[in-house]
C-alpha cells in the first residue's frame, strides 16, 4: 500500500476511459482539458500534500483495517479526534485552493454507508458490512478517489420514487440477478465526478415499501460501462479557454459538477451495500448528510481566502483605514469563525456508532450547515462592497495587454501609487472569481444547497430540537405543576 503523488493520480485518471460530454461535444481526454485541469489540480493537491511532513497530520491517518498509513478521505472515522481532524483538514485545503476540492462526500458516503451496513446487516443478516469493508480496503489499498452519489433529480417533488411518470428520475434497480443488479437512473450535482476512480451511490430520500427497487446503495468504477457523465455549465467557465490568467481569478484551482447517467449499469454482488430494505434509506440519508454539513468547514478556508482578498483590496484602493472597512473585515472574520466553531462543535461530540464508526453530532451538525447557507452569501456581500464596483466592469486581459490601450487602462486602474495596476486587477478578479464566476458555484451556491438547501437542515433542527423536554424545564423553574 502507497500513498500516491499528484502526478500518479492523474495518471491513473489517465487510464480510464470515460464517456465524458461537454458543450454538446464527448471529452477525448478530459485530463487534458482546461476546463476541466484547474479542478483536477485541487484534487491532485490532496495527494501532494498527503506526501509533505508539514501537513501530513493532518492529511493522513492509520486504516482501521491494516494500521497503515492512508490518506484520511479514505478513512472509517474511529474517534471524535478523527472527526475534528477532518474538519481542520477542509479548512486548511480550502485556505490553499479558494474552491472545493471534491473528496470530502466521497468520504462521507463511505461512512455513512459502513455505519448503515452494520445495521441491515444487523437484522436481515446480510453481508453489506462485508462488502462495505472490502470495499475500503479496496480504496484505500489503491488510493483512489471515490465521488459520493446521493441527489437525484425527483421530477415531480410531491411524489415518492415509485409514483413517478418517468419511473428512472430516481435512481432504481431494473433487473436482479444472482451475481448483481442492473441500474437506471441519474445522479445530479455530482461534485469532482470526472476526477474520481469511483462513484458511490445512495438513496436520496427516506422510503416506504412500494419504493423498494429505489433504496438500493452501491459502488462502480466510473467508467463502467453504460455510465455517461454530461459535464456542468458555470458562470464564467469559458474564460478558461482564453489562455490568459488575470481574467479567471483562480486559475491553477477549480472545481465541477455534472449528471452522471446509468444506463443499464452492471453492479457485481460484491459492490451492493443497500437492496431493497427501504427502512433503512433515511437512516443512510440522515447520517450522510450529518456527516457532510460540517464538511463545510472548507468554505472557513475559502473564507479566509476572501477575507485576504477583501483586505488586499482596501490596501489597493487606500481606503484601509476608514473605519467602516475595518468594521466590514471585522464582521467576516466573526461570520467566518462562527461557522468554524459549530463544524468543530458537532466533530467533538461525535459518539461511536454500532459498527464502531464515529457519528457526529446531528444537532450541532445541522446548526453548522445552517449557518453556512447564509453567512458566506453576507461576507460576498461584504467583500463586493469593499472592492467596489471595478471588480466587475474592469477591462479584459487581453486589453490591459493590448499595446495600443494597455497603457490606459495602467494609468485610470492605478489605486494606490506604490501598488502595480495589474496587482489591483488580479485581485478583483479573485473576489469576483468567489462571488460572482465559477468559483462562487463551490462557495456560495454549493454553500446553499450543498448537503441539502436550508429548509432540509430547518427540518431535522426541528426533529432533534427537543422541545417538549425543554417545556419541562421552564415549568420547572415556574413552579408549574400540571
Amino acid at each position: 500500500m502507497a500513498l500516491k503523488t499528484g502526478k500518479e493520480y492523474i495518471e491513473s485518471l489517465r487510464k480510464l476511459k470515460l464517456n465524458v460530454y461537454m458543450f454538446g461535444d464527448k471529452i477525448e481526454s478530459p485530463v487534458d482539458h482546461p476546463i476541466i485541469i484547474p479542478s483536477m489540480n485541487a484534487v491532485a493537491l490532496t495527494y501532494d500534500l498527503a506526501l509533505d511532513p508539514q501537513y501530513e497530520e493532518l492529511m493522513t491517518v492509520k486504516s482501521h483495517l491494516t494500521g497503515e498509513k492512508v490518506n484520511l478521505y479514505n478513512h472509517i472515522f474511529q474517534s471524535p479526534s478523527d472527526l475534528v481532524q477532518k474538519v481542520k483538514r477542509q479548512r486548511m485545503l480550502g485556505q490553499k485552493t479558494a474552491c472545493c476540492f471534491q473528496r470530502c462526500v466521497g468520504q462521507d458516503a463511505l461512512n455513512a454507508v459502513y455505519s448503515t451496513a452494520y445495521e441491515v446487516d444487523q437484522k436481515y443478516r446480510t453481508n453489506y458490512l462485508q462488502n462495505i469493508t472490502d470495499y475500503v480496503l479496496h480504496v484505500q489499498t489503491e488510493d483512489l478517489v471515490t465521488d459520493g452519489a446521493m441527489t437525484d433529480p425527483k421530477g415531480d417533488r410531491s411524489l415518492p420514487p415509485s409514483k413517478q411518470v418517468d419511473p428512472d428520475l430516481y435512481l432504481r434497480v431494473v433487473e436482479r440477478r444472482e451475481d448483481g443488479i442492473v441500474v437506471n437512473g441519474c445522479k445530479a450535482h455530482q461534485t469532482g465526478i470526472v476526477n474520481s476512480h469511483e462513484v458511490l451511490c445512495m438513496p436520496t430520500i427516506a422510503m416506504s415499501p412500494e419504493d423498494k427497487d429505489y433504496a438500493i446503495s452501491f459502488a462502480v468504477p466510473t467508467d463502467a460501462p453504460g455510465i455517461t457523465i454530461i459535464f456542468g455549465r458555470q458562470s464564467c467557465d469559458t474564460r478558461k479557454l482564453e489562455n490568459n490568467e488575470i481574467d479567471v481569478g483562480n486559475s491553477q484551482f477549480g472545481g465541477h459538477e455534472a449528471m452522471i447517467i446509468f444506463d443499464h449499469v452492471f453492479v457485481p454482488k460484491h459492490r451492493i451495500f443497500l437492496n431493497g430494505e427501504t427502512e433503512f434509506a433515511g437512516m443512510l440519508v440522515e447520517r450522510f448528510s450529518g456527516h457532510h454539513r460540517p464538511s463545510y468547514a472548507c468554505k472557513v478556508g475559502v473564507g479566509d481566502v476572501l477575507i485576504g482578498a477583501s483586505a488586499l483590496a482596501a490596501d489597493y484602493n487606500g481606503v484601509n483605514k476608514a473605519a467602516h472597512i475595518k468594521d466590514k473585515l471585522i464582521e467576516m472574520t466573526h461570520l467566518n469563525e462562527t461557522i468554524f466553531s459549530s463544524a468543530l462543535a458537532c466533530s467533538y461530540e461525535g459518539t461511536r456508532t454500532s459498527s464502531g464508526a464515529y457519528l457526529i453530532d446531528l444537532m450541532l451538525a445541522n446548526v453548522c450547515k445552517q449557518n453556512v447557507t447564509r453567512f458566506p452569501y453576507e461576507m460576498g456581500r461584504l467583500a463586493q462592497d469593499i472592492a467596489g464596483g471595478i471588480m466587475v466592469t474592469q477591462p479584459s486581459e487581453q486589453d490591459y495587454k493590448n499595446k495600443e490601450i494597455g497603457h490606459y487602462i495602467e494609468k485610470y486602474l492605478k489605486g494606490v501609487d506604490s501598488v502595480p495596476t495589474e496587482s489591483r486587477m488580479r485581485i478583483m478578479r479573485l473576489i469576483e472569481n468567489l462571488t460572482l464566476g465559477t468559483g462562487a458555484v463551490g462557495y456560495l451556491t454549493e454553500s446553499l444547497h450543498g448537503a441539502g438547501s436550508p429548509q432540509a437542515q430547518r427540518i431535522m433542527i426541528a426533529r432533534l430540537g427537543n422541545f417538549e423536554d425543554k417545556k419541562e424545564l421552564a415549568k420547572h423553574i415556574a413552579k408549574i405543576d400540571d
